[in-house]
């Protein structure tokens, strides 16, 4: 894969570019957030691996400009910032996934791979439906009685991987494993987050809601047709 990473400490970045580019990737590295927005806008690249504290512009707003312009291109934020409102931050700033600080290099190469995966089969679909709510996989545009509603990238994966399971319950471990990545943690609650995010976009003004909790189960997007 080509990657850009940005990040401006020179001993981490030197670490990762070594270990990506022996593990087979091609590697470009920015040390600041404008030049990462320089360098991501003008090239491409088949994946970005952004830091969260950055000199210039930082990695969340730098991740929003990116998403202006580039609504498709893994990002993955690797970040000290580890609250539960810095991933919330981050996933709503666009990023498909968040690893902290400090971590394992497996780990990071794994996700790298879990994103890779998840790009090549993402438009397996041209769209997925239930009800009146219609997502289009070409255009990235999602509908409900025929009106626009406007999704965050991570919104919108959750939303596809309700809808490509539509009518099953699907457990907060699966979700988390497909959506984002990881293995959930009972402790945190961000799941439950994006869902009331979903369905404030999704159900909120219409007489027939959607999505669905299965009490000690998990969600379920649910057809009423």
């Amino acid at each position: 894969m080509i990657i850009l990473l940005v990040e401006d400490d020179a001993r981490v970045s030197n670490f990762i570019k070594k270990g990506l580019e022996e593990a087979g990737h091609h590697i470009t590295v920015a040390y600041d957030g404008r030049m990462g927005l320089k360098l991501a806008l003008e090239n491409h690249y088949d994946l970005l691996i952004i830091d969260g504290i950055l000199p210039e512009l930082n990695g969340m707003e730098l991740c929003k400009k990116i998403r202006n312009f580039k609504s498709n291109i893994p990002i993955i934020m690797l970040t000290a910032l580890a609250t539960i409102e810095d991933k919330l931050s981050g996933f709503n700033a666009g990023a498909d996934d968040y690893i902290t600080k400090p971590f394992h290099f497996d780990e990071l190469l794994v996700r790298i791979k879990a994103l890779s995966r998840r790009g090549q089969t993402t438009l397996s679909a041209i769209q997925y439906s239930a009800d009146d709510l219609v997502m289009d996989c070409f255009t990235k545009r999602v509908t409900r009685a025929e009106q626009p509603i406007a999704l965050t990238a991570k919104e919108y994966a959750l939303l596809e991987y309700l809808l490509i399971n539509k009518n099953r319950v699907m457990s907060r471990m699966q979700i988390a494993e497909a959506v984002w990545g990881i293995g959930f943690n009972r402790g945190t609650n961000f799941i439950d987050v994006y869902i009331n995010y979903l369905r404030t976009k999704i159900d909120k003004g219409h007489p027939s809601p959607l999505i669905h909790t299965a009490i000690g189960m998990g969600y379920i997007l649910k057809e009423t047709k």
